[in-house]
């Protein structure tokens, strides 16, 4: 009897080629991959797929998801897998994109629900000394009213270095505001009923990191607007105070070509063992630097930071707590620094360092940045 051959099969008393149906599959493949591209160009505005919405759904991928992509061009990279690494699969993956939960990781989901717990939405990028998801940077909020309750008091080196002669300035390079700007420190308010003033706040460790630039010859804005005022005028929550000062930011930006750097100081609401550190036998307020992951150039103000953290820890070992990244539910996860790449959210101290501190540590940032900056201007004017 004869018989088929292995690429021959018979169905319905009819010699089909197996061959066959893998063309017509392929062929099926190639008019849905068209008439897939002909919905995505030639869909409405609205509905179309910009880059921005690939960058919105890749962004909740872990990075190492990526490197298995740069395997499959270069077999180098099969070596650069983190330890217990393992591809993700694609319910995985899928499961990721549409929900923006990630699994095995509670805070995806509980972050959401548990007040606090949004806090550990943060990667810490560069980690000081004794920083963890235990101490990272907490925001509080204030009480519907603040008042004007706190005193400065006898400060020890307010006006340190006032007298030494101050460096020619030019234009306006570095700009200061405050989103936060009543947030205070208990060492001034009379009790503990809240770390809140009008009076008595970050604004003041802002004018000392201003006059501390100054000195050194680099020019400087120190924004005073009351944010707290004009959140309130224009009927805002805390939570969009970022909103409420993105205006005044941009409108500076916008007026000032020379400005180039832009601070926004804040100030932590973690327990002093986290905050101070000792140099020489006097204590200092530490710095924290914050960047929003979630704007597309938020590597150039990463970048920035990390730079001001490396010249701080080289200059005085401690008084960085490191540099660290928001993105998710609960945060901000942008602080306007996609207004400037040179745009940064420092942490200055917490709520138990006292303006002694607070200014100590402004000079030095003062100090530190001012060689940075001027070792950046030598660069640039440089052929």
């Amino acid at each position: 009897m004869y018989r088929y051959p292995d690429k021959w099969k018979k169905k319905d008393g009819n010699v089909v080629k197996r061959g066959t149906r893998w063309v017509v599959l392929s062929v099926t493949i190639l008019l849905l991959l068209f008439i897939g591209i002909g919905v995505l160009t030639g869909a409405k505005t609205t509905y179309r797929l910009y880059s921005d919405t690939i960058q919105e759904w890749t962004a909740k991928l872990k990075g190492g998801s990526f490197i298995y992509l740069f395997e499959m061009e270069n077999r180098v990279f099969k070596d650069a897998h983190p330890e217990g690494n393992r591809i993700p699969g694609l319910t995985s993956l899928s499961f990721q994109l549409l929900t923006s939960l990630t699994p095995n990781d509670p805070r995806s989901l509980l972050g959401r629900e548990i007040p606090g717990l949004s806090s550990y939405n943060s990667q810490i990028i560069i980690a000081g000394q004794g920083t963890d998801f235990s101490t990272l940077p907490i925001e509080s909020e204030p009480p519907l009213e603040v008042e004007e309750r706190g005193e400065e008091g006898e400060i020890e080196e307010k006006d340190s270095g006032t007298d030494q002669e101050a460096e020619p300035v030019g234009e306006d390079h570095v700009y200061i505001y405050h989103t936060h700007n009543t947030e205070s420190f208990y060492p001034h308010l009379p009790d503990e009923s809240t770390v809140y003033d009008g009076k008595v706040n970050i604004t003041l460790v802002g004018d000392r990191l201003g006059k501390s630039l100054e000195r050194r010859g680099v020019g400087t804005i120190v924004d005073k607007t009351d944010v707290a005022a004009l959140r309130s005028e224009k009927g805002m929550k805390y939570y969009q105070s970022y909103d409420a000062v993105r205006p005044v930011v941009e409108e500076a930006a916008g007026t000032n070509d020379s400005l180039i750097y832009f601070f926004d100081l804040h100030r932590d609401s973690l327990g002093r063992e986290h905050t101070t550190t000792t140099i020489n036998g006097k204590d200092y307020a530490r710095f924290a630097f914050v960047i929003g992951a979630e704007h597309p150039g938020y590597e150039k103000n990463l970048a920035f930071a990390t730079a001001l953290h490396n010249k701080l820890e080289e200059a005085y070992p401690g008084i960085s707590r490191g540099v660290i990244t928001k993105k998710g539910s609960g945060v901000d996860g942008v602080y306007n620094q996609d207004i400037n790449p040179n745009a940064i959210l420092i942490e200055f101290g917490g709520v138990y360092n006292n303006l002694d501190e607070l200014y100590r540590s402004a000079d030095i940032m003062a100090e530190v940045f001012s060689d940075y900056y001027f070792d950046e201007q030598k660069v640039t004017t440089e052929p």
